[in-house]
């Protein structure tokens, strides 16, 4: 701990990160629950990525947005469950102050990039649906990269900018962030500089890696489903709706938890619903997302298939 120059404040080199420190006696059985969360958040959707590279069947467009997706996902549920785990087992509630900014950098960079690849794929299924006579040109292999390219470029950028202005900051007072990461808002109030420069460009920020990717996919889900109404056939509804219902529905859930999130009053008496619906975009949503793909499209679950059954095959001939 240092003194701030002449100001009455003391500096301090760590945040408390509170988390769940309400349901103390609980501690036990939540790290059983948010283990098994992460674990079977880690091999659903590192299962998708093998599957994606490995089967040729899967070397489409809609695929390999779906493996970035699962590669995001991958790290976004690494930036935060680890250390929840962590402190459930060793009561250690006490982050570095550079520590929780480089969570937060990694969380809001991370999060940035789900929205620009959710549009990404939302585009995809616009052209699949609504223009599919010109889909390969429009959806070429230089396309599908400059997309995802731009998506994580963009992320990387945006965040790393409101980070160096973070890292000027000095932190001072109270330490304790009654939450279970590192996020903005609650570091802010901690700051012993005037924050107001730094809140204005991270709004302006958010905006720009939020706001044109939603209306994006708003506006690709408005023509799909106009093109979708107008199939005269039910059957071809149906098969029509069936290629984008497993990403509509990850739309909904992501977007959805954080639009309440972000929209709620930071009150006393909302803190705790805060908390709950952050669990819903940081935690329960890269585990759904896995589930999503694989319990509602039938390409995945038959190369699933395939390859359990190549990797079945090749067990009992080396055994034989």
């Amino acid at each position: 701990m240092q003194k701030l120059g002449q100001r009455n404040e003391t500096v301090f080199t760590e945040f408390i990160l509170l988390g769940f420190g309400e349901l103390q006696e609980m501690h036990i059985l939540l790290f059983v629950v948010f283990l098994v969360i992460y674990l079977m958040t880690m091999a659903g959707n590192l299962l998708i990525l093998v599957l994606v590279v490995t089967v040729e069947n899967l070397h489409t467009p809609m695929y390999f947005f779906l493996g970035n997706l699962s590669c995001l996902e991958t790290c976004y549920s690494s930036t935060i469950l680890p250390r929840m785990l962590a402190s459930f087992l060793t009561e250690n509630q006490s982050v570095p102050v550079s520590g929780c900014i480089v969570q937060f950098w990694a969380f809001g960079f991370l999060a940035a990039a789900e929205c620009y690849l959710l549009a990404a794929m939302s585009y995809d299924r616009y052209v699949a649906i609504c223009r599919p006579l010109h889909y390969s040109a429009l959806m070429n292999v230089k396309v599908c990269l400059q997309l995802v390219a731009g998506s994580w470029i963009s992320s990387f950028a945006a965040n790393t900018i409101l980070l160096i202005f973070i890292l000027q900051l000095t932190f001072c007072g109270d330490n304790v962030i009654e939450h279970f990461f590192c996020d903005f808002t609650p570091m802010m109030k901690l700051t012993c500089n005037d924050s107001h420069q730094v809140q204005i460009l991270s709004a302006t920020l958010s905006a720009l890696c939020t706001l044109p990717p939603f209306v994006l996919t708003i506006t690709s889900y408005v023509y799909i489903i106009s093109a979708i109404l107008g199939i005269p056939s039910t059957t071809g509804r149906q098969k029509a709706f069936s290629t984008c219902s497993s990403h509509l529905t990850v739309v909904i859930i992501f977007y959805g938890t954080l639009i309440i999130v972000y929209m709620l009053p930071d009150t006393k008496e909302l803190r705790q619903m805060n908390k709950i619906f952050s669990v819903f975009y940081t935690i329960l949503t890269p585990l759904i997302n896995p589930l999503i793909y694989s319990l509602r499209n039938k390409e995945v679950k038959e190369a699933f298939k395939r390859t359990t059954r190549k990797c079945t095959n090749y067990i009992r001939l080396r055994v034989n």
